[in-house]
């Protein structure tokens, strides 16, 4: 039986991405002698509890890869080269090695699963930001880092994301075509394998009763998910329209507590506007079966599993026209440009019951691409061959 490490942090707050491990867990358990490595192995339970992914914790083994007590907001170069040498350690007594938390050095080739953009390449995430490599003025500090770091991780044994990404010996799986894009242009042709991530929520969107003047929003209470341009979105197509449209936003509030303030006050003035808090399992269900329409703004999201959920409750998102959430509705009648644009869009989704239908059509169609059924196909052909390899 194949000997696999697998990796993941559980170190931020609850999200979509924590769907991916809990999968993967779900499916190797029982098909290799599997090892989890973590850096806070009480995340694993959490996770699995509040998403309601049936593990087996007698099935493999946990290994936590940081101190006790460990916090990612206190993460440093020490806690860096701890948990990359005791990766090493397990990956040696390992036939296959597994990253879900981006690009890890393993000391030998592996597979990783991309997640986020901000992945711990400064350089990249400045390029995903500016849209262009930074071959101009640099700071002397900045200038400094660029030195020292490789530097560092050479004396050290550790290579750089940079490093890893271009050995053809790896094997690393954009979360979007929109990723594996970016990726391409900053670190040039690299082993890659775009696999979108889980999109476990089901729904029973037949029997249900929507309101034809909601529009929903759910996901982690950030200033990058640009909460207030949805308010923004929402205001406007109430005045074009005028119709009494209401935002509901669900999530945890106090993940970024400015921000989460700044929203409360806005909802405090004014009334169509409902914070309906962190919602998980049959509540989550309700609130997203609701609504009519949804509607997302980061934009430079990875992917975006909301977006997903969204299609297949049976909702009409309006998003971006950048990043991965218009990669998976594929539909450029509801991809803004501007607040206005979304706007526009909405109220003409309000006033043409015919576009409106052909939407609704559009996204039904969409959804079943990230139904369930048609992820865990996906998962299972991929994992078995990486197995079998």
């Amino acid at each position: 039986m194949k000997k696999v490490l697998l990796y993941y942090n559980f170190s931020f707050s609850f999200g979509g991405g924590d769907f991916l491990p809990l999968s993967f867990i779900a499916e190797l358990q029982n098909a290799c002698d599997l090892t989890v490595a973590l850096d806070k192995a009480d995340g694993l339970r959490q996770s699995a509890e509040i998403y309601g992914i049936t593990i087996d914790p007698s099935a493999f083994k946990v290994e936590q890869v940081t101190p006790k007590g460990y916090d990612i907001k206190r993460h440093n170069s020490y806690l860096s080269l701890y948990r990359s040498r005791r990766l090493k350690k397990l990956a040696r007594k390992a036939d296959i090695c597994i990253s879900l938390s981006n690009i890890t050095d393993f000391g030998k080739p592996a597979h990783h699963f991309m997640n986020m953009l901000a992945f711990g390449d400064d350089a990249f995430t400045a390029y995903v930001r500016s849209g262009k490599k930074t071959n101009g003025k640099r700071s002397f500090p900045a200038i400094c880092r660029s030195v020292a770091g490789p530097l560092f991780r050479a004396i050290l044994g550790m290579r750089t994301k940079s490093r890893i990404i271009r050995d053809p010996k790896e094997r690393v799986y954009p979360n979007s075509r929109f990723v594996e894009k970016l990726m391409t242009e900053f670190y040039g042709p690299f082993n890659s394998t775009v696999f979108y991530p889980p999109t476990l929520f089901t729904a029973n969107s037949q029997s249900v009763r929507r309101d034809p003047l909601k529009v929903v929003c759910i996901g982690r209470i950030l200033r990058e998910k640009r909460i207030t341009d949805i308010i923004d979105i929402v205001k406007r197509a109430r005045l074009l329209s005028n119709q009494d449209l209401t935002l509901h936003i669900a999530g945890r509030i106090d993940q970024e507590p400015a921000y989460g303030e700044t929203l409360r006050k806005i909802a405090s003035q004014e009334r169509w506007i409902v914070l309906a808090g962190a919602l998980y399992g049959k509540g989550k269900e309700d609130f997203l079966t609701s609504g009519t329409y949804a509607v997302h703004a980061e934009r430079d999201e990875a992917f975006g599993i909301s977006i997903a959920e969204y299609l297949v409750a049976g909702l009409v998102p309006i998003v971006p026209d950048e990043g991965g959430s218009c990669e998976v509705v594929s539909n450029p009648d509801v991809t803004y440009s501007s607040n206005e644009d979304a706007a526009q869009i909405l109220t003409h989704l309000l006033a043409d019951e015919e576009f409106r239908a052909k939407q609704q059509a559009s996204c039904a169609a969409r959804a079943k691409v990230f139904s369930r059924a048609a992820y865990l196909d996906r998962q299972r052909d991929l994992l078995h061959g990486i197995l079998a390899d």
